[in-house]
């Protein structure tokens, strides 16, 4: 089993900016971060001790397949439109040339604009399922909200709904919040601007992805404002990490379904005993069945043979 990138080190010569629960971030300049998809996984907000290898490859690789599939419907954040190898050494320092750096940035490493992120999470469910699901057999509602009565597990919306959390860092927890709550977090205006492109950005993404054999059931966007305010999408795109994937061909209702995205790592988890414990590691089996979903959903989604 080839060896995962679980933490980047640049020995300084880019400062680092962030570790996210798969990204390390680094000032470029005042104007440029690179982002560098890791390796690590995380769920139920915990990251685990190892890593995939080359997820964090498989990642970046579909998310400039997404920011390009929807770029006449929003701009992006990304500066290089092809990140490739050539292309991103030539606008970072030469040092990151040599080849211990080179062996932890190529194919996982993203030149992009900084923006003013916004602080949410911005998710929009087209089915129900997961934690909406808790919350709509408890209470009937989701995030809040009234939703059409007699749902059944897996159910499609009668329309997509946008249901945000809060982002929290790193070692703390997502909170659920209605849009209502989100609206004071960040304005009327602009959380009404950030539900009508979400809607309309995963609208398109499913339709999409459901005649290449994918379900999208849901998925969390993350956005940022330009100097002029106009909001530009940012982060990864429509990935196993940020959405639920599903098997369109043995979807069904009323049950949970074949996932290509972190669920086959949470029901692990769950089934051990060990969901949200610090301190975890994957065994094999994990591993190896996790990266072959990632493959064959980025397969599917592409057109494209992962090498």
């Amino acid at each position: 089993m080839s060896q995962s990138l679980h933490s980047t080190n640049l020995d300084g010569i880019l400062p680092l900016i962030a570790r996210g629960k798969v990204r390390d971030i680094y000032a470029v300049d005042e104007e440029t971060l690179l982002f560098v998809a890791t390796d690590r996984i995380s769920a139920y907000d915990v990251i685990m001790q190892n890593g995939i290898s080359d997820k964090g490859k498989i990642l970046t690789k579909l998310s400039e397949f997404w920011f390009s599939f929807l770029a006449q419907n929003i701009p992006n954040h990304l500066i290089l439109s092809d990140n490739n190898d050539e292309h991103l050494f030539a606008r970072l320092p030469k040092e990151l040339s040599e080849p211990k750096y080179k062996a932890q940035l190529s194919g996982r490493s993203l030149l992009v604009r900084k923006l003013k992120l916004i602080p949410l999470e911005v998710i929009v469910r087209g089915y129900i399922t997961g934690s909406a699901w808790k919350e709509y057999k408890k209470e009937g509602t989701v995030h809040g909200l009234t939703v059409e009565q007699g749902l059944q597990e897996s159910q499609e919306f009668a329309r997509p709904i946008f249901t945000p959390s809060t982002k929290a860092e790193q070692g703390e927890h997502d909170e659920n919040i209605s849009p209502e709550q989100a609206a004071q977090i960040v304005g009327k205006e602009l959380c009404d601007k950030l539900e009508v492109k979400a809607i309309e950005l995963y609208s398109k993404a499913k339709e999409y992805a459901k005649n290449n054999g994918i379900i999208i059931a849901d998925t969390k966007f993350e956005f940022g404002l330009d100097k002029d305010d106009n909001l530009v999408l940012v982060d990864e795109v429509l990935t196993p990490d940020s959405s639920r994937f599903w098997n369109a061909s043995t979807y069904a209702v009323g049950k949970s379904q074949d996932s290509y995205d972190k669920q086959f790592l949470r029901d692990w988890l769950t089934s051990n005993g060990i969901a949200g414990k610090d301190g975890v590691s994957m065994d094999d089996e994990v591993i190896t069945k996790s990266k072959e979903k990632y493959i064959e959903a980025y397969e599917s989604l592409t057109g494209k043979k992962w090498a």
